[in-house]
């Protein structure tokens, strides 16, 4: 049994239970809340070093594989948690902040996020995804004396069980089907039989449809906005983030891997998935005056986007996928690092008319939520432009033209609502300004800023490394 390719994840699972300990003990007598944060950001970032050097390989009676695929997801879903982790400190002292159990639930989450960007097996797609999915329900409701809170928590809990309950009947038929769970030996099954059955092509959809919950892709999107709306702002920077980088990670192994053969049946699917999202998320953005619940018709949106990639079933459109989940997660950090800077005599405001005259009140803090805005849209020459450059191409080169003009028009429709805001902090009357800003929100605010606006300066290295990752995934 090869374990050491699952070093990075036992290592940051005795970190959980020592930060645990740590916090249970120090309750008693101080508020071990900063002290538990910043142990579970030095335990993401040893894990990280440790992933970057693990070893190729597969074990544990092939359910677990380590490749460069899974080590660039792992990667992106420990700088995830920990940016999350770190926006968690400005909520120290504040309704639903300071309790130590926080940053640990992240930390746990994100564990089984690295199990989903390493399953070779089914069962540890389910484990992965339920461990990942536990932690996040009770961060979303973690906030007890929010109304509003409790029930995003409630409402993602119930239907995430449904979700988990099409994802083990999508299961149970593929091994009905297949005779194996195992993704190398389906492929095996797959290429012998040449085509899949009819049962094993509805377990397919059933497993399309479980995972494409998880990434709030229409039309399994209903949980979207309200549990965007009324989870703590740092668990939705979380949920957005790390959670949907591993579910694609799941998602491209699975359809590039054991059902990559069958391409010509889903692609179809996948297309259709990714225009419904991309037209629902662009039109239903529009009249929202919350701007959490704008973001979370965004992210609808921005999955579609991502979608394209695997739509195109190439090794192109994978690296598009992974550099555009790569240019989101990081402008999508920035925005909301500025959403939880929104606050009037300690209490979060949240409405778009908040923002109004905040290039006068706050101007570091406009600039930066500017950038963000013009990156969500794609305009040259931040972040999102090129991730939308390299899906758009990859759609282009597999000769999804029709994908392509729906991509083009919902850009242009999401300009109203990003140029909105923008237009909203710099040329509204001003509102009262917000209380100052966190040490912690300002170096995310600024530092994100910096990395979506000079992404430029870091576009070579991310694109051979996700090209190198596609390589891996489909060798």
């Amino acid at each position: 049994m090869n374990w050491i390719i699952a070093f990075p994840e036992l290592v940051l699972t005795l970190c959980g239970l020592v930060i645990l300990t740590v916090g249970v003990v120090q309750k008693k007598s101080t508020n071990p809340f900063a002290a538990c944060s910043m142990l579970t950001i030095a335990a993401f970032a040893i894990t990280g070093f440790l992933v970057t050097v693990s070893p190729d390989g597969s074990g544990y009676e092939h359910v677990f594989v380590n490749d460069g695929f899974a080590r660039f997801m792992k990667v992106l879903s420990l700088i995830g948690g920990a940016l999350a982790t770190i926006m968690t400190l400005s909520y120290r002292g504040t309704s639903g902040g300071g309790r130590f159990e926080l940053p640990v639930l992240i930390l746990f989450s994100t564990i089984g996020t690295m199990l989903m960007a390493s399953s070779d097996n089914m069962m540890t797609l389910f484990v992965g995804l339920e461990l990942s999915s536990l932690a996040i329900y009770i961060l979303c409701a973690f906030d007890r004396d929010s109304v509003v809170s409790s029930e995003s928590g409630l409402k993602y809990f119930i239907l995430g069980s449904l979700a988990s309950g099409l994802l083990l009947y999508g299961i149970s038929l593929t091994y009905g089907y297949g005779g194996t769970m195992e993704y190398g030996a389906i492929r095996t099954v797959l290429i012998q039989s040449g085509g899949a059955s009819l049962g094993l092509m509805l377990g397919i959809v059933f497993l399309i449809a479980g995972l494409a919950f998880k990434l709030s892709a229409v039309p399994f999107h209903m949980w979207t906005p309200d549990v965007y709306q009324g989870a703590p702002t740092p668990v939705t920077a979380y949920l957005a983030g790390a959670p949907k980088i591993a579910t694609f990670a799941l998602i491209l192994r699975i359809m590039a891997g054991p059902f990559g053969a069958l391409a010509p049946q889903w692609q179809l699917l996948i297309e259709m998935i990714s225009v419904l999202s991309m037209v629902f998320g662009s039109l239903a953005a529009i009249p929202q005056t919350n701007i959490k619940r704008l973001m979370a018709y965004s992210s609808i949106g921005h999955m579609g986007y991502a979608l394209m990639g695997l739509a195109a079933a190439t090794p192109g459109g994978i690296r598009g996928t992974l550099v555009y989940l790569t240019t989101y997660l990081f402008m999508n950090v920035g925005v909301f690092a500025g959403i939880a800077a929104m606050r009037r005599k300690g209490h979060e405001t949240t409405d778009i008319a908040d923002l109004s005259g905040l290039g006068r009140t706050s101007p570091g803090l406009a600039l930066m939520m500017a950038i963000f805005m013009f990156s969500m849209l794609g305009m040259p020459p931040t972040a999102g432009f090129f991730g939308k450059l390299m899906v758009f191409s990859a759609a282009y080169g597999a000769g999804l033209y029709g994908l392509l003009a729906i991509g083009a028009i919902t850009s242009a429709i999401g300009a109203y609502y990003y140029l909105r805001i923008v237009k909203v902090m710099y040329f509204d009357a001003s509102a009262p300004a917000f209380d100052t800003r966190s040490p912690s929100l300002a170096f995310l605010s600024v530092s994100m800023g910096i990395v979506t606006a000079l992404f430029v300066l870091v576009l070579g290295p991310v694109t051979s490394a996700a090209q190198a990752a596609a390589s891996a995934l489909i060798g």
